[in-house]
């Protein structure tokens, strides 16, 4: 059974990723693979994972976004602002409310940085890179560098928190429907091909079924497996990771089934190639931003609610993370070529090295040399896979 090249690729992550979990596990003396560390992992890696989802199509398009750290860190700062100081603390309605203007916030900055690069032409570099410093300067200013607490119970459910996870039978609930409607779904794949004379075999697609049914009851189980404190209840799938799922289905779906997310790996391919076949090629990358500044205002809403505070720090360096894990998961960095499930699995193997490292003790220093060497590897496998195919 052959395999496409993103396959190939998913599949070389997976076994990355399967190689770092081990060999930890083992140097830690069995703490990695613990359901409490993978809990914590899922958790820590949603944030990361989400923007990464945006940066794909960032770098899709042959840009950059050096901004999105200090976007979060902006954002937070707002939702902050907004629940904790200018709404009353005991309405039902105060952090929903706050939540909007954090996405609104979010937009907007997508928008600043959409209209410099896409109408302006200024480079997405220096622009972003603007952005970092200028977002940043923003989030200390928004409070004078203090930091403010705490937020809504409502709120804190997004930080996957002692109360931010489902519960087991809603896990076991959510697994069989993901599982039945993803079989739905290469049942239509299947009668659609069929129809056109170029279907896959049966046995391919329930092979993927039951890899799908594995995986899912595996993940179910060991968030199960985590218990709630003084309690053999489990908690369930972290509200996080649910966050997360929907993110990339909605991602997956843009980038596959939507005119936008054609264009925008058209524009990847060739920036004047596209204008001159009548895509509107600045529209294009203007949205691909504004995108990108909702997503980051999503992961600000998981990272403040798991820190219950806002502070202007909060996401410092974290556009580094987001743009290896996209990068490790096999954005092109030339545009055109990218896909969102491996950016996070990139995001999971990124996260998992820095847990791991943690575990056995190592520093903040070496922990930054081991993510470095792996971006750098990365970015030298995807130009030996270019210069391949043009070959």
């Amino acid at each position: 059974m052959k395999l496409g090249t993103e396959g190939a690729r998913i599949l070389s992550l997976l076994a990355l990723l399967a190689v770092i979990a081990v060999g930890f596990h083992i140097a830690s003396g069995g703490l990695f693979l613990t359901p409490r560390n993978i809990y914590n992992l899922v958790v820590q890696t949603s944030v990361v994972a989400i923007m990464a989802t945006g940066m794909t199509f960032v770098i899709v398009t042959r840009n950059i976004d050096l901004s999105v750290g200090s976007s979060l860190g902006l954002i937070g700062m707002v939702i902050a602002l907004v629940q904790i100081k200018w709404l009353p603390g005991d309405a039902a309605w105060n952090w929903p409310l706050s939540i909007l203007a954090g996405l609104a916030c979010g937009a907007l900055i997508g928008a600043w940085n959409g209209l410099w690069v896409a109408y302006a032409r200024v480079p997405s570099f220096v622009v972003t890179l603007g952005g970092l410093l200028i977002f940043r300067g923003m989030a200390f200013e928004t409070a004078q560098g203090r930091t403010l607490a705490p937020f809504q119970d409502g709120y804190l459910v997004f930080g996957g928190g002692i109360q931010g996870a489902i519960g087991e039978s809603a896990s076991w609930m959510v697994g069989l429907v993901g599982v039945a409607l993803y079989a739905v779904t290469q049942v239509v794949a299947h009668l659609r091909a069929a129809r056109m004379s170029r279907n896959e075999p049966v046995r391919r697609r329930v092979l993927k079924v039951l890899a799908v049914l594995l995986v899912m009851g595996a993940f179910v189980w060991i968030m199960n497996a985590y218990n709630l404190p003084r309690s053999d209840i489990g908690r369930g799938i972290p509200v996080p990771a649910l966050v997360l799922i929907a993110i990339v289905l909605m991602m997956e779906w843009i980038g596959r089934a939507t005119t936008f997310g054609r264009h925008s790996y058209a524009i990847g391919g060739g920036m004047e190639a596209s204008r001159l076949v009548g895509i509107n090629t600045r529209k294009t990358v203007f949205f691909v931003y504004v995108l990108m500044g909702v997503l980051a205002a999503v992961a600000a809403v998981i990272a403040t609610a798991r820190l219950n505070a806002g502070t202007s720090s909060t996401g410092e360096l974290l556009e580094l993370s987001v743009i290896a894990a996209a990068v490790i998961g096999g954005v092109s960095l030339s545009g055109g070529r990218g896909s969102v499930a491996a950016a996070v699995i990139g995001a999971l193997v990124i996260q998992s090295l820095d847990s791991g490292m943690v575990l056995v003790g190592a520093s903040s220093s070496m922990r930054m040399i081991a993510i470095g060497l792996i971006l750098t590897i990365a970015v030298f496998a995807d130009n030996q896979f270019a210069r391949e195919a043009k070959e």
